[in-house]
């Protein structure tokens, strides 16, 4: 609750629509949590006007963007890329969430399956988890021998820089929260009938391989925190804050007119 007399601003934002929702969503009215959720949601819509000629450029200038979203499991990364692109042209994106490699793609070049995701000129790709699989994810759970595991950390920061070169812009964003929270996002997922489907095997053994994860995400950056194609780590315990972050860390990112 507020202690403090309110401001005029604070009043003319708690008497908005979207004030005047935020108050009575819940049985009791908590000021302080309606004034984050409007300032949220006003900032939010702000940014998203901003992703509109963002994308309008991409498409006058035939530009090309890829944006990966990695971070661990709960993180909120399928979340933050719907707000990134819940008014841009679906036209002219497309969302990448590629799941266990067909037997012919097992036996490809590892970066092969997602070259054939790449945006044409005009387009961007926002990838829900990408080809750094192979750098966590895979490694923990014995999905890859030590082999491929050390051939993609060989080959990873040579392949983003073609792809730069290729006049790609390429932004990575690393979703970063604590164990806490995942337990209880985790809990959360479990209780509600409509998302239990979110729940994966991989997901199951998150809590209890926390230490690896950890141990590999930091071999993962020493390795591919690179001057020509860094990291945005987000912290993003708080989905609010890291929605927010991770859309105006793109805009700053991509010089667009």
């Amino acid at each position: 609750m507020i202690n403090k007399p309110l401001t005029n601003e604070e009043v003319d934002l708690l008497n908005s629509k979207l004030g005047l929702k935020a108050l009575f969503k819940s049985k009791r009215i908590n000021l302080k949590k309606a004034l984050e959720e409007v300032r949220y949601e006003n900032e939010l819509k702000e940014l998203q006007t901003e992703l509109i000629k963002l994308q309008e450029w991409v498409i006058s200038k035939g530009k090309k963007i890829v944006i990966i979203y990695e971070g661990r499991d709960a993180a909120g990364k399928g979340g933050a890329i719907r707000r990134t692109t819940e008014y841009i042209n679906p036209r002219h994106f497309k969302i990448v969430a590629l799941g266990v490699p067909t037997e012919d793609e097992s036996q490809q070049w590892f970066f092969q399956r997602y070259i054939n995701q790449l945006p044409k000129p005009g387009e961007i790709v926002f990838f829900d988890r990408s080809w750094y699989n192979r750098a966590v994810v895979e490694p923990v759970n014995g999905f890859c021998t030590q082999k491929e595991y050390d051939t993609f950390m060989g080959q990873v920061n040579g392949f983003e820089k073609m792809l730069i070169d290729s006049d790609t812009y390429l932004i990575k964003l690393y979703f970063s929260i604590d164990k806490k929270e995942q337990a209880k996002r985790f809990e959360e997922v479990q209780k509600n009938p409509l998302k239990q489907w979110k729940i994966t095997a991989v997901d199951k053994k998150a809590q209890e391989l926390w230490d690896d994860y950890t141990l590999y995400k930091k071999k993962m950056f020493e390795l591919t925190d690179t001057d020509v194609s860094p990291w945005e780590i987000i912290d993003a315990n708080q989905k609010s804050k890291a929605r927010i972050k991770a859309i105006s860390h793109v805009l700053k990112t991509i010089p667009y007119q």
